[in-house]
């Protein structure tokens, strides 16, 4: 089958394909997911929660583009981009489900991130594409092999929206520089310093000048500060940043946010209303049972449980960490 980098019309808004066979990312089928040369795979050094999802990460770039380094935070992806996701579970057999991927396209009619979503079929042959959202039954095994039956919510298009907004245009929340600038399980190459030797990423300055996020997982290499900041950036700070969905509230998250107001020390919540649970203070430093931030994170109820979107399972790993920091904070 001939590869295929996606291509759009300058004249006019781009349009998806209705499958994701169509755009011929994959070798073959769609059976067992086998990626072109073209696509370039890449991961996070902490990654957003989704109900214990196990996601596979791409880009497309156009024909003879790059990648370019801008800040810490931000790669300037040239028109045409395509970025993909797959997300899938392990059940009950180890087998591996897929149950959704999602595109983000960067349109060169007016240089602006488009985004859409494919649900795949019960025969795991193909994804169609799905604008709707949906709420699909599963039986899933988390990291340490517990099993657990939820309603996986497929988000829609404008659920996409408020998750990768800031000011008031769509932006990709994962590939930033910090969060790629580290070496993957089983590399020997900073996973930045191999994008630019491969001609994929440009203008990558000495990788010692670059932040890293940490690996919130990593108890050897990172504090529990540490980890729990950028376990907060990852899963809440797209929203909660100046340009964000819930910029409205006043509590910032990002990793390098050092005003504690901001954070949510001993501040009010704005919007919360009933979510908040009767409670004074986003957050409480040595006291988790007093903290907004915690009693939401440790809820699955609609109105309360925070992220709103991406789960329907308290992820308690991230609970337990928030909750260890929260204990040590003064």
């Amino acid at each position: 089958m001939n590869q295929q980098k996606p291509q759009a019309s300058t004249s006019s808004e781009y349009q998806f394909k209705d499958k994701l066979s169509d755009y011929a990312f994959f070798k073959g089928n769609l059976v067992d997911l086998i990626p072109n040369e073209h696509l370039i795979n890449y991961d996070l050094s902490s990654a957003l929660f989704t109900d214990y999802a196990i996601k596979d990460r791409y880009i497309v770039l156009p024909t003879g583009k790059k990648m370019k380094f801008i800040n810490n935070e931000e790669l300037d992806f040239p028109d045409s981009t395509m970025i993909i996701k797959n997300f899938s579970y392990r059940n009950q057999e180890d087998q591996i489900i897929r149950i959704e991927t999602r595109l983000m396209f960067k349109d060169p009619a007016d240089h602006q991130w488009k985004v859409m979503n494919y649900l795949w079929n019960e025969q795991q042959t193909d994804a169609l594409k799905h604008i709707r959202g949906a709420s699909l039954p599963i039986s899933l095994k988390d990291d340490q092999g517990k099993m657990h039956q939820t309603n996986y919510m497929v988000p829609n298009t404008n659920d996409c929206k408020r998750c990768h907004i800031r000011d008031s245009k769509l932006i990709p929340i994962g590939p930033k520089a910090r969060n790629m600038n580290y070496t993957r399980t089983g590399q020997k190459q900073n996973q930045l310093a191999k994008l630019a030797e491969d001609g994929h990423l440009s203008n990558l300055p000495d990788l010692q000048s670059v932040e890293v996020l940490p690996n919130w997982i990593d108890k050897a290499n990172y504090s529990l500060e540490q980890r729990a900041r950028a376990y907060l950036d990852i899963n809440c700070a797209h929203c909660h940043r100046t340009g964000g969905d819930a910029f409205n509230t006043g509590l910032f998250l990002s990793y390098n946010e050092a005003d504690t107001v901001r954070l949510g020390y001993y501040k009010g919540p704005v919007s919360a209303g009933s979510g908040a649970g009767g409670l004074d203070y986003d957050l409480v430093p040595g006291h988790p049972d007093k903290s907004i931030l915690y009693y939401r994170m440790n809820s699955t109820e609609p109105g309360t449980a925070m992220p709103e979107l991406a789960r329907t399972l308290i992820h308690q790993e991230g609970v337990d960490l928030i909750k260890s920091w929260i204990k040590e904070l003064k």
